[in-house]
């Protein structure tokens, strides 16, 4: 069983309230915007990280993480892009890869915006945690966590907080 942690579109920034979010997790993955090396280094040390690079990055973060990730958590296949849209609406980047071999976890960042949304065309549980960090339009700052537990994806847990309060 692990606890995952899920954040994107830091832009550089992350709150103490996220990093409290984060403590308790075994792994820290990253959806892409994270705004700089020394974020990246920071989030690394708090706990292990699992990341991809977004459209913001600079080339330092696009060598230190790829543009997407693949990888298996537990007994869960799960694919991260920063920008990878939603069900029936796929960017053309990774819509390929989705319908001919679909993930059972799909994670995206980019559009600031919490969504958690099952693609039952596919089986593929789809999240995306919206933004962390305090740049963007966005009023809210998000997180997720929740547990992969072998084929099971549990407990999620949602933070929320105005964005003005760092």
């Amino acid at each position: 069983m692990k606890k995952i942690g899920l954040i994107s579109d830091t832009h550089g920034e992350l709150s103490r309230r996220v990093v409290r979010f984060l403590e308790n997790v075994d792994e820290i993955w990253h959806a892409g915007d994270i705004g700089n090396e020394q974020l990246a280094d920071k989030l690394s040390a708090l706990k292990p990280l699992r990341a991809v690079y977004g459209n913001i990055d600079g080339h330092v973060l696009r060598r230190m993480f790829p543009e997407t990730l693949r990888f298996f958590c537990e007994d869960v296949d799960v694919l991260i892009a920063h920008i990878g849209g939603y069900p029936g609406r796929y960017d053309s980047r990774i819509r390929k890869q989705i319908y001919t071999n679909p993930p059972q976890l799909f994670i995206a960042g980019h559009s600031h915006i919490l969504k958690v949304i099952n693609d039952k065309k596919i089986n593929c549980l789809h999240m995306n945690p919206g933004a962390a960090g305090n740049k963007g339009f966005h009023k809210v700052c998000t997180a997720i966590r929740f547990t992969v537990d072998g084929k099971n994806i549990q407990d999620l847990e949602v933070l929320e907080f105005e964005r003005t309060k760092f």
